[in-house]
């Protein structure tokens, strides 16, 4: 029976659900938080799974959030608790004055020591042994009967659920009769034992007419199908494979000839990242837009390649979906622990361009941006998501894309242009912005150069002599400058009232922006910064330079960003204090609003501790 007294919250909780992997909860996982959002209700859905295939604990975390923030809240008000080797674990989760439900078929009385929560005795095994015959079809249809309790328990409507069923299983209808059962025992049985709905529960709003629930790494590879993107090479790794995975789904929808089946797009396996970055290099010198994508060790085994794009200036674009490293890491937890890597990929003198986004959105719009950046730059380009990102659900408006756009091709000299140039020379600064002229191979006998990575002069022949070299790699420095006038610009929000600021890339940026709603609560007013492309503009600089304090927020352990910061623009490093969380989880709101409150009070301002 119910013990505790939980307050009366609406559309402001979150549901945790503890299985095993390989059980098939996944599949009702999505359900539930599908049929919140379609309750009108924002909501971010946030999957903590092991890296093997079967076996092991794994949690799906739902935050219902009216105010539709996208952080990990950093607290469990409902926990489903149905793998008995995290039962401890799960039960210290659960926030005073909440829930835990259990498969009550096994009696677990130690599960009822704490006296500040409520647990929910559920039969759900026997419930489900009772109704449905096989071993397989009775675990399966245990999941779905867990999400019948919770639509009863946090007032979620049966006609919305049934409707997403029927859409799931259309074309299997006893599917979905089976499942629809399934949820039907379960919230029959909630609402004969307990008094249902909870105080924590879900009321219909009208709070995501506009949006889509989708991860970042589809919305990645629909924006390379928009972008043009036609060569796909890649050795899976998580958590990019999933990115390969809906490329090939939507280019077999979109760029298949419907009168002659002929495919207007390539994929390949490589048999490793080496290769499969040299099979994009040289698309790309080719004249396709191609791509890869990887994860902190794929990008590790790309240096050497990355630095011959850099230096033979040939475009390419590389997705890193980062997750926790060194070596192989935890695969399945995010990390931000790949910024230096990647800003610095190959040995030697380079510098790559790097875009942040922060969003499934801005993954769609930077994959276009990508390919647009890496053609009229020459060069490699990098755009570096998480596994927060990519495999997580987001809750985001619905794309827009400019039926108008024209790829950006850059200095690409077609066959009429060479055929009236006096001389093609490939590495020659016509413009003086660093950007030389190209051709591609095949394109006029005129066009002819080296293209190797070894010494080159201006004019494209091979050399060893000190000047020669100097001239190609100082227009690079040169291109360098005009790259930080043409990656996306950091979103800055401020005023003149304060003069402390919250820096910050990436997927931290739905915590850091619910915590400064916090912390303006209390009194504490902060500017913001949210880099999104590197090299950085003088913009940022001029930013950091205005505040006192600088926190800069970021998920790993060794402050990436605040170096590449430090290193790239001349602010004093004392302006600039560490925020870090490195634990594998997506960053909370709490953790962000915390590593400022203990520094900054409305008593204790910045103008007292940094002089």
């Amino acid at each position: 029976m119910p013990t505790s007294k939980a307050q009366d919250r609406v559309n402001d909780f979150v549901i945790k659900i503890a299985t095993v992997n390989g059980t098939g909860s996944a599949s009702a996982n999505g359900l539930l938080m599908k049929a919140i959002f379609r309750s009108g209700v924002p909501v971010v859905g946030k999957n903590y799974f092991p890296s093997n295939i079967q076996g092991l604990p794994t949690w799906y975390e739902i935050r219902v959030t009216r105010d539709a923030h996208r952080a990990r809240a950093g607290q469990v008000d409902i926990m489903v608790a149905l793998n008995a080797e995290t039962y401890a674990r799960d039960l210290q989760e659960v926030a005073s004055g909440g829930y835990l439900i259990y498969d009550s078929t096994w009696p677990r009385p130690a599960l009822l020591k704490r006296d500040d929560i409520s647990v929910l005795e559920v039969p759900l095994a026997r419930l489900c042994n009772e109704h449905f015959d096989g071993v397989r079809t009775r675990i399966l249809m245990k999941n779905i009967c867990y999400a019948g309790v919770l639509a009863a328990l946090c007032n979620l409507d049966l006609d919305v659920i049934h409707t997403l069923l029927a859409q799931t299983y259309a074309n299997k209808p006893q599917l979905a009769d089976a499942n629809m059962k399934a949820i039907q025992i379960g919230y029959d049985h909630a609402r004969a034992s307990f008094g249902c709905p909870l105080p924590l529960r879900i009321e219909k709003m009208n709070a995501t007419d506009g949006q889509i629930i989708i991860d970042g790494n589809t919305a990645a590879a629909l924006g390379c199908v928009y972008a043009g993107a036609t060569i796909g090479a890649w050795y899976p790794i998580t958590p990019s494979t999933s990115l390969m995975d809906a490329y090939k789904g939507f280019c077999e929808r979109l760029r298949i000839d419907p009168e002659t089946g002929r495919r207007n797009y390539f994929m390949i396996q490589a048999e490793d990242e080496l290769a499969s970055i040299g099979m994009v290099i040289g698309a790309g010198w080719n004249g396709a837009r191609a791509f890869t994508a990887t994860s902190g060790p794929g990008l590790s085994l790309m240096q050497e390649f990355l630095g011959l794009a850099y230096y033979a200036e040939v475009p390419a674009v590389v997705f890193d979906v980062q997750r926790v490293g060194p070596s192989t890491g935890m695969p399945t937890r995010t990390q931000q622990a790949d910024i230096r890597a990647a800003a610095y990929a190959s040995h030697g003198d380079t510098r790559q361009v790097c875009l942040y986004p922060a969003n499934p959105e801005e993954c769609f719009e930077f994959a276009a941006k990508a390919f647009d950046l890496a053609e009229r730059l020459q060069t490699p380009v990098l755009v570096l998501s998480d596994l927060d990102i990519g495999m997580n659900d987001w809750m985001c408006p619905e794309f827009k894309w400019d039926p108008g756009y024209q790829p950006d091709r850059g200095k690409l000299l077609d066959a009429e242009q060479l055929q009236h140039m006096e001389r093609f020379w490939r590495y020659y600064d016509h413009d003086n912005d660093g950007i030389a002229q190209r051709s591609l191979p095949g394109m006029h006998p005129r066009a002819a150069y080296f293209a190797r990575g070894s010494g080159h002069t201006q004019y494209g022949g091979y050399t060893e002599d000190s000047k020669e070299y100097q001239v190609v790699v100082d227009r690079l420095r040169k291109k360098w400058i005009t790259a930080a006038h043409l990656v996306p610009k950091a979103v800055i929000e401020q005023d003149e009232g304060t003069d402390v600021a919250i820096v910050s890339l990436g997927s931290c940026d739905g915590a850091v922006r619910e915590a400064r709603t916090r912390l303006a609560a209390q009194g504490i007013r902060t500017n913001y910064l949210r880099v999104r492309g590197f090299p950085f503009d003088d913009e940022v600089e001029k930013f950091l330079q205005a505040h006192r304090i600088n926190f800069v927020v970021e998920q790993n352990r060794d402050a990436q960003l605040r170096s590449l910061l430090i290193t790239e623009t001349g602010v004093d490093k004392t302006r600039l204090r560490s925020i870090l969380h490195y634990d594998g989880m997506p960053i909370p709101a709490s953790y962000v609003f915390k590593g400022v409150a203990s520094v900054i009070t409305p008593e204790r301002p910045a103008a007292q501790l940094v002089s």
